[in-house]
Order: structure tokens, then C-alpha cells, then sequence
């Protein structure tokens, strides 16, 4: 996995994921939202595939600690340029860095790369292992119901998409067939069960855009600035709907370890 991981992303521009797409800028919004509303004082946080740093720069700019592992080299030097911010090359599977020595660990990519489950489990007790008595693990994934809405919202969905589409929605082995690598997506539960298995408890879970999402797309970005107001309010109304919480492109779990 790491090898295809490294060949996919240092080809292609981490840089600006979050902001080349109205639903990149809404999820982008969300996720912030979120992890502050769980971060409420100053924190060390491991931020594990962390990329570029998008997440780490706010992160350290809101007076956190803040180091970011990740495997693709072009990454983690661009991370450690960071006012603020150190990186390393590291595995989520194997962190390089000693147990119990972060308040925070950040899994925002890790799990959807993953896609055994045996290696998701491995990343999950590795995140346990390097938390402190009480931490906070704050984990995302992607819904398997995005391709679907993706596709039925800007008119591709035809008879060559549906068995892959249903296929990712039955199992979520996702073959790349609206772009991006092969990866694994979650359903709410899954996600959920994942992180208990691990041992971490008081696990909650949110959709991060919300149904939304789609038509933000496919209104376009010269319509991003009068839709997303809507849209936030929309996504936090609806963020633990059990109906539609897999309706978001993304889902994010916030949990913690015993004390």
C-alpha cells in the first residue's frame, strides 16, 4: 500500500485538495469545526498522514503542538516548513514516536488507505498506544455512498458506473472508478465499530458536509460564497442524523482512551 501511496500523491498536488472544489472547501470548513469544538485548550498533537500540512498550519496557528508523520517525502518536507510544525517520514501502522507522548492524534486519511482490515486495526492501536490516559483520537473516512451521490448529482451515473457504485456501497471496496486510488469506504457504523474494537470509548460520529454537498459541486465555485452558509447549517442539523449521516462525502469520528 505505502509504495502506490507514495507513486499516487507525489505525482499529484496535496496542496490545494481543500479549496479546488466547493465540496474540498466545505469539508474543509467542517473538519475544522469539528476537531476545534473537540480541542478546546492547547494540545500535542500527532497529525498521522497529515500530507502537506493543511490541518497542521491552523492547528499550530490555534497555539497547538504540533508534529505531523507522513510517507511520502514531498509531504513532510513541505509540513516542516510550518511556523510551528516538525515532521517526520512515518507509517501509520508503525509511528515513530514513543507511547503515551500526545494529547491528540489525527487519523484524517490513514483509514481510507488502508484497505485491509487488519492494517486499519494496526493504525487504531498504534493511535491508542502513543495517546495518553484520556486522549483524544479523531479519525475520518470516506462515506460509501459518495460516489453515488457524485455521480447521480452531475448526470455520469449510466449503466457502465452502477455495478461499481453498488459495489462500493455493498462493500466498500472502492476500485477508483470516479478517480482518485484504490481505497476503503466506511459507513457510520463501520467506522464506529472500527474504533471500539480498538478499545477507544465514548466514540461520536458526524457527517462532515452534510447532503449538500453535491449540488455545491455542481453549482460550481463562482456559487460557493452564496450556497455555503446554507450548507454549513444544513451539514450541522443533520451531523448525527442516523437517516443521513452517510449522505456526507465524509464521515469523522472523535473518541478517547480510558484514563
Amino acid at each position: 500500500m505505502t509504495s502506490d501511496l507514495v507513486q499516487h500523491y507525489s505525482g499529484a498536488s496535496e496542496d490545494d485538495r481543500l479549496s479546488r472544489s466547493p465540496h474540498g472547501r466545505l469539508e474543509f470548513l467542517r473538519t475544522q469545526e469539528l476537531i476545534r469544538r473537540a480541542l478546546t485548550a492547547p494540545m500535542r498533537v500527532l497529525d498521522v498522514g497529515g500530507g502537506t500540512g493543511v490541518h497542521a498550519e491552523w492547528l499550530a496557528n490555534d497555539g497547538h503542538i504540533v508534529h505531523l508523520v507522513d510517507p511520502v517525502p514531498e509531504h513532510v518536507e513541505t509540513a516542516a516548513a510550518l511556523p510551528g510544525v516538525t515532521a517526520e517520514l512515518g507509517d501509520a501502522r508503525r509511528l515513530p514516536v514513543p507511547d503515551n507522548s500526545f494529547d491528540t492524534v489525527l487519523l484524517l486519511g490513514p483509514l481510507y488507505h488502508l484497505t485491509e482490515s487488519d492494517d486499519r486495526t494496526t493504525a487504531l492501536y498504534e493511535a491508542v498506544r502513543v495517546l495518553r490516559p484520556g486522549g483524544i483520537l479523531i479519525a475520518a473516512a470516506i462515506s460509501r455512498y459518495l460516489s453515488a451521490l457524485e455521480t447521480g448529482t452531475n448526470g455520469t451515473l449510466d449503466d457502465t458506473l452502477t455495478t461499481a457504485v453498488a459495489e462500493v456501497i455493498a462493500t466498500g471496496d472502492y476500485d477508483a472508478h470516479v478517480g482518485f486510488v484504490r481505497t476503503h469506504w466506511h459507513t457510520a457504523d463501520e467506522l464506529r465499530t472500527e474504533i471500539e474494537a480498538a478499545g477507544l470509548i465514548d466514540v461520536m460520529t458526524y457527517g462532515v458536509e452534510g447532503p449538500a454537498w453535491p449540488t455545491l459541486d455542481h453549482a460550481g465555485q463562482h456559487s460557493f460564497r452564496s450556497l455555503v452558509t446554507a450548507a454549513l447549517q444544513c451539514a450541522r442539523l443533520l451531523e448525527q442524523d442516523p437517516l443521513l449521516i452517510n449522505a456526507s462525502a465524509h464521515l469523522l469520528a472523535i473518541a478517547r482512551t480510558e484514563h
